[in-house]
Parts: C-alpha cells; structure tokens; sequence
C-alpha cells in the first residue's frame, strides 16, 4: 500500500529525503521495528496526547515509554493525557488506528521528542499503516518538523523473577 500523498507532500515540499520501508503487518513500535530489522532504540513511536486540551504528538524511541508527568513538566501544560483511539481517527484521518506518522506540522499539532531519539543518525516511523514506514535523517527530521526535545521517555522495566 503507498503512503498517504499528504505524508509524501509534507515531506517532499520540505526537501526531506525519505525511504519507505514496507514490512509485514505488526501493531507495537517494537514488533514493527523487529520485522523491519530496525533496532528499537531508531524506530520513532508516535503517542497523541493532549495537553490542555489541544493534540500534541510525543516521540520515544521504541522500547520505551511516556512518562506523562516529565511530558507535562516539558510542555508547560497543566493537565495531559493519551488520546484515545476514537480521537486518532478525527485527528488522523488517513491513517490506520495508531500508525500516524510524528508529522506534527502536517496535522497542526506540536512534537516533542525524547533526547534519545534526538541523539541524531537515521530514524524510523509509521507511514500510515502498520505495514509501511519512513525512514529519515533525524536532522532532517527535526528541520521539517522542529521538535521540541526533553527528557520524558522511560525504558520498560522488566519484572525481576526470583
């Protein structure tokens, strides 16, 4: 399936070299970023939130989780909170449930992006589909869509067995 013409004009018009990578089907950043042979810590995960009550877009790298109260610390927002999958199909139109790209600019939405992933080299990220991603520059990245970076990402804790 190709990408959404309104991701290939956002980032066609900016000048952003891009590759599609097309996988099989997956539905978590970390399964997508497995089957793409992506290592976790490039593969950019989208979460929608809103703070204040206006949609924003938080970046972490795949393995990794929002910490809603560091995310509402960098925002400056009183209150925060995950979009829900109800809301992702008025804010995002012409994606599946969950697979919209960190295109901030192109939805009207600011992004916030984890230092992590900022760290710089190639990213990777939902196209759309849960079967299609973009891979960029992270300069180039962050030139089209000019992030706002803070320490907000937390790693999965994995349980101790005894």
């Amino acid at each position: 399936m190709p990408i959404p013409r309104s991701i290939e004009d956002f980032l066609g018009n900016l000048h952003v070299t891009y590759s599609v990578l097309h996988h099989r089907p997956a539905y978590t950043a970390q399964e997508e970023a497995a089957v793409s042979h992506v290592p976790g810590n490039q593969w950019a995960k989208t979460i929608s939130c809103f703070a204040d009550g206006r949609p924003i877009l938080a970046v972490v790298p795949a393995p990794s989780l929002v910490d809603l109260d560091r995310l509402r610390e960098v925002t400056g927002a009183r209150e925060i909170r995950l979009a829900s999958e109800r809301e992702f199909e008025r804010l995002y139109p012409e994606c599946e449930t969950g697979a919209m790209p960190p295109l901030g600019p192109l939805y009207g939405q600011p992004v916030f992006v984890d230092r992590n992933l900022a760290a710089g080299g190639d990213i990777v990220f939902d196209a759309g589909s849960h079967s299609d991603a973009v891979k960029v520059k992270y300069e180039d990245f962050a030139r089209a869509v000019r992030p706002t970076v803070g320490d907000f990402g937390r790693t999965r804790r994995m349980p101790i067995e005894h």
